[in-house]
């Protein structure tokens, strides 16, 4: 088995692809080694000591590892926990559950005004066709969390979550496209 390896806008997360698929469906993020414990695979990186998230996607794996570590000498032992799960077969979860999420319980809840229920649809529809692949490219997600009075709350995650592009991504690329497409739009925000 090979595993490639990706660099991601964000230097401190690599997006590792096994070739094979890793989630079924939604995405899955852990941000700390409590979150792991609901993935042997997660919590064995955790383990390593220098990594700071997980995320899995469709096909990949996105690792972040802390400021001051240096992927040269983690790398190594990430591409040999990913090859131990991926050859074993082993589950991607605690019990064999499919364990796929894709929107984590809201911090703060944006709601959508049911007037709104066609605007949102068209956003919505945007971020799945449109948005998604491309953040999923660079090893991350991003997550519709809700639209009031024109301002559309977005979460991403991943690479993507601390990213040093990830507010001009938002404003720059996400904002001006759902401004264009839906004119009721007139800021993106971070959730």
């Amino acid at each position: 088995m090979f595993i490639e390896t990706e660099t991601t806008p964000n230097p401190s997360t690599l997006k590792f692809l096994p070739g094979e698929q890793v989630m079924a469906a939604g995405t899955r993020e852990f941000t700390s080694p409590e979150e792991a414990e609901a993935s042997p695979l997660a919590q064995a990186l955790f383990d390593l000591g220098d990594v700071t998230g997980v995320f899995y996607g469709r096909e990949f794996v996105s690792v972040t590892i802390a400021p001051g570590a240096q992927w040269s000498d983690v790398k190594p032992q990430v591409l040999s926990l990913l090859l131990d799960h991926f050859v074993s077969q082993a589950p991607l979860f605690v019990g064999g559950s499919a364990g796929g999420i894709a929107v984590p319980p809201a911090d703060e809840d944006f709601g959508d005004d049911p007037a709104d229920a066609d605007v949102v649809e068209q956003i919505k529809d945007l971020i799945e066709t449109r948005v998604r692949p491309a953040v999923a490219n660079d090893g991350g997600d991003i997550i519709y969390r809700g639209f009031r009075e024109g301002i559309v709350y977005l979460q991403m995650q991943g690479a993507c979550s601390g990213c040093p592009s990830s507010t001009a991504t938002l404003k720059n690329g996400i904002e001006s496209l759902l401004k264009h497409y839906v004119p009721e739009v007139n800021e993106v925000r971070a959730a």
